[in-house]
């Protein structure tokens, strides 16, 4: 809950090393007032640091990766995951691919550089760029794997002779050691290693050798294909990797900002600002005019604490009156190189020491770093006073923070004992359909036509992003008129603001509706309208029409009928878990991504259901319990073949759940199964979950095999039996 209004947008572009500090120091110390948002292209960024360690085999992937969504979380800012493509000054907006423009008041650019090289030819197709080094990490992953396998021959090219195509070379020949047939060639168009002083050179060349490096140096390539690569004097080479670690250069569109450029970077000057006072630059893609320096981690970890305090100075009240900090970088700096096994050569002013003991200290001023910005504590409950009413504490000490989204909607059973009553009115033009979230409406018999069915839905942010969380809360809202085979018509949207000055609210509201209005154009529906207001917190939600001939609903199902899921489960445990800083990055950002796939076509595709409904806030089990009690079955789950959300199980397993899964299990007191991790996830709420369709059994393999072609995770997960031997509804489930 947000206590004081939002007054300035900073917006750190990048995940880099920089930001990364910075994000843990915010975490510590916020700024009142100001909104920050981090963008960085996925969830998680890679420590240049331990990357030759990785590829050695020394470091798993996840020790290698920086949790950007978690760093975030901790920050209370807001993560983007997406691609910055540019910056418009004068209305002071940041472009991002796939959504709209992101204002700022002050931004700060931690992009890195890449390696990728467009000019040569067959490289965009063949070739992998050692940054950004997520990309290559990933794909190097993939290709150690099919070598250790036996299934693609260990013939690896690296381009580019400088300490990082070296220590890459080193470490990728270690990786496959002992491997059949290895090769691994180092090719550079000038002489290897040349930046270094003459001894440390030589001892780095000697360590080439050592580890069966073949060096081509004063070589050029000409061109690349899948499994060789060509020379400029027509000879060629075999490599079924080749890795390009040479001219490294930064990203085109900073040179379309009209910020002051030095060879494609941003010029800053000891402030880290650039040529616009509101724009920062930091890292690789920035160009030190007052102490050019060479491209190093090193620069970027000590520019943190300069750039904490010149953004803070800059968005608050102390502008101008207090003066900003400087950084000027040492001249020389100390060089841990990795040697592919665990064995480093370190460099300083000319003082060279090798060996293990390098290794153990470079790795322990690795695991340093990474612990610094992994080690962070998850948002505590409040402190009570002295005295409270009656019940209180027992409401909030030991107690999980409220979850969002559907974890935050109230159980089923309250609902259903309230919903039960009687109203006074009657109307002929109104449907009441038992157990549906949505209504259909006749307009009376003169109008004729299509049935008009309604609905409505509102959430909780449970995601600091307006733009992600109103593109699931409108595919959320859609389930309940996809589900009753309806085609979206219209939508009035309700948004509660928080506190927020005029230009951000107007900022806010114009990210808002333009995410909403592409999701409901997309599915040929109209914004018609809405309400807005300012509030604790940021809300949303959207009351939906459709249009339907014949609207499918919960009381069809027939015993027999197989059971189909169109959307794995598990949004319930992971948004839990991401708000106690507990799940990893890759796997909320996955749920994210099926939260905001569209049920469209799904819809169309089962428009011949028996019965269906969305899997939403009572969990899987309780959605599916609704379709039995309106349809007087019975119904069979094999648990095994229910399609889980990366991560979720091993989370469920850890005892992580929703707050909202004890009322969801009382609400589905007819389930009659396992009652473990697995059957937990069961009654984990969803939000924006797919489609549960009952369907005859001749048709379901094929429509399974249509749904997984369209995108969607599919499966069938069980089937429709006969009712208990007194008339009742059972739930049963089997591994």
């Amino acid at each position: 809950m947000q206590d004081l209004p939002l007054t300035r947008d900073l917006v750190l572009i990048g995940g880099g090393h920089t930001h990364a500090l910075v994000l843990k120091r915010w975490g510590m110390k916020p700024l009142a007032g100001v909104r920050v948002t981090v963008i960085n292209p996925g969830p998680v960024a890679a420590y240049s640091g331990m990357l030759p360690g990785f590829v050695a085999g020394h470091y798993t992937r996840t020790d290698l990766e920086l949790d950007i969504l978690r760093l975030a979380r901790f920050a209370g800012a807001r993560a983007v995951l997406g691609r910055a493509t540019g910056i418009d000054r004068k209305r002071k907006l940041i472009h991002v691919e796939g959504r709209p423009p992101i204002h700022y008041d002050v931004a700060s650019i931690d992009i890195g550089i890449t390696s990728a090289m467009p000019d040569l030819e067959g490289f965009s197709e063949h070739g992998i760029p050692a940054k950004p080094l997520e990309r290559f990490a990933t794909q190097w992953d993939s290709y150690r794997a099919l070598v250790r396998a036996g299934e693609t021959p260990p013939h690896m090219c690296v381009i580019g002779g400088g300490v990082a195509g070296a220590e890459l070379a080193m470490a990728m020949a270690h990786a496959l050691k002992g491997t059949d047939g290895l090769s691994v060639t180092l090719i550079d168009r000038g002489e290897i290693l040349e930046e270094f002083r003459a001894p440390t050179r030589r001892a780095l060349l000697n360590a080439l050798n050592d580890a069966g490096v073949t060096l081509l140096p004063n070589t050029a390539v000409g061109k690349i294909e899948a499994d060789s690569l060509t020379l400029t004097d027509g000879s060629t080479i075999q490599s079924h990797f080749t890795l390009g670690a040479a001219g490294a250069r930064p990203y085109d569109w900073l040179e379309e900002t009209d910020l002051t450029i030095v060879q494609g970077y941003v010029r800053v000057g000891p402030t880290l600002q650039s040529s616009d006072p509101t724009i920062f630059a930091v890292g690789d893609c920035a160009h030190l005019a007052h102490a050019p320096r060479p491209k190093a981690g090193v620069f970027a970890v000590r520019e943190a604490s300069v750039l904490f305090d010149n953004l803070r100075i800059l968005l608050s009240e102390q502008r101008g009156k207090v003066k900003k900090s400087l950084y000027h970088p040492q001249k020389d700096y100390l060089k841990l190189i990795s040697l592919g096994g665990k064995a480093a050569l370190a460099d300083k002013n000319g003082l060279r020491l090798k060996g293990a003991a390098m290794w153990r200290w470079k790795d322990s001023i690795d695991r340093k770093f990474m612990a610094g910005l992994k080690d962070l504590k998850p948002m505590r409950p409040p402190v009570l006073p002295d005295v409270v009413a009656a019940g209180l504490r027992d409401e909030v000490e030991g107690k999980k923070p409220m979850c969002g989204a559907c974890g935050a909607k109230v159980g089923g059973d309250v609902l259903s004992r309230v919903l039960r009553e009687e109203t006074e009115t009657e109307r002929t033009d109104v449907i009441r359909l038992a157990g549906d979230d949505a209504a259909v409406l006749t307009h009376g018999e003169a109008y004729g036509g299509p049935r008009q069915v309604i609905s409505v839905d509102h959430l909780r942010s449970f995601i600091p992003d307006p733009v992600l969380m109103t593109r699931i809360t409108a595919i959320h809202a859609l389930g309940d008129v996809w589900s009753m085979g309806a085609a979206p018509q219209s939508a009035l949207a309700t948004v509660t603001l928080p506190r927020l000055s005029p230009p951000l609210q107007e900022a806010w509201l114009s990210e808002i509706m333009s995410a909403a209005r592409a999701i409901f154009a997309a599915e040929g529906a109209e914004i018609i309208g809405g309400h807005t207001s300012m509030g604790a917190e940021f809300s949303i939600g959207f009351t939906v029409t459709g249009l339907a001939d014949a609207p499918i609903t919960l009381s069809g199902a027939k015993v027999g009928d197989q059971i189909i899921l169109t959307k794995p489960i598990g949004t319930g445990v992971l948004l839990a878990a991401e708000m106690a800083m507990q799940a990893n990055g890759r796997d909320v950002a996955t749920a994210y991504a099926s939260m905001a796939q569209s049920s469209g076509e799904a819809a169309r595709i089962l428009s011949g259901a028996h019965a269906m409904t969305d899997v939403t806030g009572f969990g899987l089990a309780g959605h599916l319990l609704g379709i039995c009690r309106a349809s007087g079955v019975s119904a069979t789950l094999t648990l095994s073949r229910i399609p889980l959300l990366d991560g979720a199980l091993g989370l469920s397993q850890a005892g992580v759940a929703s707050t909202i899964l004890p009322a969801n299990r009382a609400y589905a007191a007819e389930y009659d199964g396992p009652n473990d991790a697995m059957a937990d996830l069961l009654f984990d709420p969803q939000t924006a979950g797919g489609l549960l369709a009952c369907v005859g059994n001749g048709g379901a393999e094929n429509l399974t095999k249509k749904l997984n072609k369209a995108g969607y995770n599919a499966a069938i997960i069980g089937e429709i039996t006969e009712p208990t031997s007194e008339g009742g509804v059972a739930l049963k489930a089997r591994s």
